[in-house]
C-alpha cells in the first residue's frame, strides 16, 4: 500500500517575492499529488493576510478535507498548523505544546493528530511546528514522545510525526526524536540516497523539515520540488515522501 506525504511550511502563503498568493501555494501542492499534506504557518482570518481562512481555502482548492489547530489566537485572528487529506480521516487531537518559561514572549506552538485509512490500515499522523530555542524544542519534542501524544494508548504503529522542527540533524532535539523514531531520509535497503534539504527555498542547505516513522512504514522515494514556482511560493520548499505501508 502506497502513501504520499508532504510537509510544507507555507509562510502564511507569502512568498520570497513578498506576494500573498494562496492559489500559488495550492498549485505547488497539487503538482505533487500528495495523499496527506502537513502545513505550518497558516493564517486564518488575520488582517495581515486579508482575512482569508488559508486552511479552508487550500483544502477547497485541493479538494481535500482539512483539520486546523490554532497555536496562537488573538481574538478572531488565528495562526497555526493544519493537516489536509483526500483519504478517509478522523481527528484525534489538537493541542498546544510546552513553552520555555525562562524566556517570556515566545511564540506558542502546537500539534495536530489525525488517523487516516490507507486501504484498510489506520495510520497515525501528527503534524507540528517546534520553537526556535533549543531548550524549548527539547521540551516540545519530549511532550510529543510522552503520554499525551505518542505514548498514548491510541497511538499505534504505523505512525508518522512530521513538520517543521526548526532543528537540524546535528541538534539534541533531532537526536531525541531519532532515538524513538526513524527519519524517513535515513538510508536503508529501500532508500539509499543522500538526504534532501528544504530551507531556505532559494538555496536549500538546511534540513529542518522532517518526517519521522514508526515500524510498518518504508521509504520508497523522497523529493523536494525546486522549480521557480516552489522557490517563490514560500521560504521553505515542500518535502515529499512516498511510503510503503504495511499493517503491524
Amino acid at each position: 500500500m502506497k502513501l504520499r506525504l508532504m510537509t510544507y511550511n507555507v509562510h502564511r502563503c507569502v512568498g520570497t517575492d513578498r506576494k500573498l498568493d494562496v492559489e500559488r501555494v495550492a498549485e505547488v501542492i497539487a503538482a505533487e499529488k500528495p495523499d496527506v499534506v502537513a502545513l505550518q504557518e497558516l493564517d486564518v482570518r488575520r488582517a495581515r493576510t486579508k482575512g482569508v481562512d488559508q486552511a479552508h481555502r487550500l483544502a477547497e482548492l485541493l479538494k481535500m478535507k482539512s483539520h486546523f489547530h490554532p497555536a496562537m489566537a488573538v481574538e478572531e485572528e488565528l495562526y497555526g498548523d493544519a493537516i489536509l487529506t483526500c483519504l478517509p480521516e478522523t481527528k484525534v487531537k489538537a493541542d498546544g505544546l510546552p513553552l520555555y518559561p525562562r524566556i517570556p514572549g515566545l511564540e506558542p506552538r502546537g500539534a495536530i493528530w489525525i488517523t487516516v485509512d490507507v486501504q484498510g490500515t489506520p495510520v497515525q499522523i501528527i503534524n507540528t511546528h517546534l520553537g526556535l530555542v533549543p531548550q524549548e524544542q527539547k521540551r516540545q519534542a519530549a511532550a510529543l514522545l510522552g503520554e499525551q501524544w505518542m505514548a498514548h494508548e491510541d497511538w499505534k504503529a504505523p505512525g508518522i510525526l512530521l513538520g517543521d522542527f526548526n532543528a537540524t540533524p546535528y541538534s539534541a532535539t533531532y537526536r531525541l526524536l531519532k532515538a524513538a523514531l526513524r527519519d524517513a531520509q535515513t538510508q536503508s535497503a529501500s532508500w539509499t540516497r543522500t538526504p534532501t534539504a528544504t530551507f531556505p527555498s532559494n538555496f536549500p542547505f538546511m534540513r529542518i523539515d522532517h518526517v519521522f516513522l514508526t515500524k510498518g512504514l518504508e521509504t520508497v522515494h523522497v523529493r523536494s520540488p525546486y522549480g521557480s514556482l516552489a522557490r517563490a511560493a514560500s521560504d521553505h520548499l515542500p518535502l515529499v515522501i512516498d511510503l510503503e505501508v504495511s499493517s503491524v
